[in-house]
């Protein structure tokens, strides 16, 4: 038996990254011998086990053979015959296809040393073409390692992956778990523009605008650290112009609901994400013009987005339009966002119990407290009703 550190952990101890996970193959073992050593099975399509006590993985060196589509469209062997780099061969990228022993001996059979000298996304083999999930994991890469070109032979194959229908096969729940994790990389926009280059964008997700525009607003997310239900609420946004006329807003911001919602069902996001981005589609525009907004309507946005019960949520609204507008203007973004943080001070100082006890008529309660609302953000920002 002989255990070898692989993947991600070989690669960032190469690049002098900080190492978050380390993943082990095991070569020259059966399932029996490593649960008589204490290991605890975890594997359900191939054989994977937890170390007794450190509760790291190692999965036996295993091969994969095509048997039908998708990323689950694969048959698996994990004799013990299995060699090393046999092994490797089935990883997707060669900078994740290198190996290392105890003693520090690197065994790297497709030159994965080199791409990482030289700053390049290449795919190990003609099998990388057998699933589609790696069309996802290369643009999310490319969206950590930006620095990185992808080598023209590897993004050729993705074209072919998208042109022969085999990423049709991709099941929601991964595509927006490389989705998620690719939005959470320093540079998401490479992603976008990856996905779109190999025309995947296209076919998982029509609806997102690959332009400069959202990646630029990306960007900007991540340089600020947000959170991924802010930069999923900033992926869908659209880019085009905000028309601040009444039926002009009403008409785009049924049109930007209907998008997120189609989004968000074939994803199946998480609600937090999906709540958000719903809230950006219809009340963006209205942050981004607050400044021309009255004290009345000022109120009305911060009962009707629910603020006042969930101001955290309500911050990354403002969070996620500061960033969708950015390039336009980082100071009005900025001030925009100053601007509703100060009328939700107010309307929050509002002591909506006491007018609840002081009214004679229960009926009129709510649109007391709307009033009182009113005036308290009026005399806060010096606005006109």
């Amino acid at each position: 038996m002989q255990i070898f550190t692989v993947g991600g952990a070989v690669r960032d101890e190469l690049l002098g990254l900080t190492v978050q996970d380390r993943d082990y193959v095991v070569v020259g073992a059966t399932p029996a011998e490593m649960l008589a050593q204490g290991f605890k099975p975890v594997g359900k399509d191939f054989p994977v086990f937890l170390h007794p006590k450190t509760h790291a993985e190692y999965a036996l060196a295993r091969t994969e053979r095509k048997s039908g589509h998708g990323y689950r469209g694969f048959a698996f062997d994990a004799a013990s015959e299995v060699t090393l780099e046999e092994d490797l061969a089935r990883r997707d990228l060669t900078i994740n296809a290198i190996a290392r022993a105890d003693d520090g001996t690197l065994t790297d059979p497709f030159h994965g040393v080199a791409d990482l000298t030289a700053h390049v996304l290449r795919h190990v083999g003609p099998a990388f073409v057998e699933d589609p999930v790696r069309i996802l994991r290369v643009a999310r890469f490319a969206a950590r390692f930006f620095d990185f070109s992808i080598a023209p032979e590897t993004i050729a194959l993705m074209r072919e992956m998208v042109a022969s229908g085999e990423i049709d096969h991709l099941v929601a729940e991964r595509v927006w778990q490389e989705f998620a994790r690719g939005l959470m990389e320093e540079k998401p926009s490479r992603m976008l523009a990856v996905l779109d280059e190999c025309g995947a964008l296209a076919r998982l997700l029509p609806e997102v605008d690959g332009g400069e525009n959202v990646g630029l607003a990306l960007d900007e997310a991540a340089r600020r650290g947000h959170e991924l239900a802010i930069r999923y609420a900033v992926l869908l946004h659209d880019p085009g112009p905000a028309a601040f006329d009444a039926a002009l807003q009403a008409e785009q911001v049924a049109r930007k609901v209907k998008r997120v919602n189609a989004v968000c069902a074939r994803l199946k996001a998480p609600a937090d994400c999906r709540d958000l981005a719903l809230l950006v589609a219809r009340y963006e525009a209205d942050i981004w013009h607050g400044a021309q907004l009255s004290a009345a309507s000022l109120a009305k946005l911060l009962e009707t987005t629910d603020a006042l019960r969930r101001p955290q949520r309500f911050e990354q609204l403002l969070a996620a339009s500061a960033c969708i507008h950015y390039a336009e203007g980082a100071a009005r973004a900025a001030a925009a966002s100053e601007l509703f943080l100060r009328a939700l001070a107010a309307v929050r100082a509002v002591d909506a119990a006491t007018i609840a006890r002081a009214s004679n008529d229960a009926s009129q309660i709510a649109q007391r407290v709307h009033t009182a609302r009113v005036a308290a953000v009026k005399a806060a920002l010096t606005l006109t009703e």
